[in-house]
């Protein structure tokens, strides 16, 4: 039963870490030095709780809000990849904190954070579109919030992990299928 936890945590805190890239990892090392339903300490990747690295991913948060505030922004494949590594390193020590083999949790962590990272974008983008300037701003605190949200439940509450992804997997399908059927319409018109 461990394992099967161990793994929902580490899909929640990576899929969470997916959607945004800064504040899940932030959280997920801020409770991990309470050892607050997490712990990395006596693993290899006691350093996801270290000062210096909560620091550098809050320095990460910090550039991509100055960059928001003046109209631009951190673009869209240095974000993907960085969702993906710090996704694939909580997932890894998710696992190891549990005391099982860790070097799997990097391949599914950073398959949990791509699938993520690109059901978020494309949903964020389609509703973007349909907001007006002011409104879309609020779009990113929601991101933000629904994505502390669920790093923080699935920490606590490791199956709500399996249900995120499950969601993320077909809010991706869904919004695939819908473009292409979009598209489809438009060539009957023709």
């Amino acid at each position: 039963m461990s394992l099967f936890l161990d793994i929902g945590q580490g899909a929640g805190v990576a899929s969470a870490t997916g959607v945004r890239p800064f504040l899940p990892p932030l959280l997920a090392g801020a409770l991990a030095r309470g050892d607050l339903g997490i712990d990395f300490d006596g693993t290899d990747w006691a350093f996801l709780e270290s000062t210096w690295f909560l620091l550098a991913v809050l320095a990460l948060a910090a550039l991509q809000w100055v960059l928001g505030r003046g109209g631009r922004a951190i673009p869209q494949p240095a974000l993907a990849v960085v969702a993906v590594a710090l996704g694939a390193l909580f997932f890894a020590g998710s696992l190891a904190d549990g005391g099982h083999t860790d070097w799997w949790g990097l391949i599914a962590g950073g398959a949990c954070a791509l699938v993520a990272f690109a059901a978020a974008s494309a949903f964020l983008g389609r509703v973007r579109r349909r907001l007006d300037g002011e409104a879309a701003a609020f779009l990113d605190v929601y991101a933000d919030v629904c994505a502390l949200a669920l790093a923080g439940l699935a920490i606590l509450a490791p199956p709500v992990g399996f249900l995120a992804l499950a969601a993320l997997l077909w809010l991706l399908v869904r919004g695939r299928a819908q473009a292409d059927r979009k598209y489809e319409g438009l060539r009957i018109l023709r």
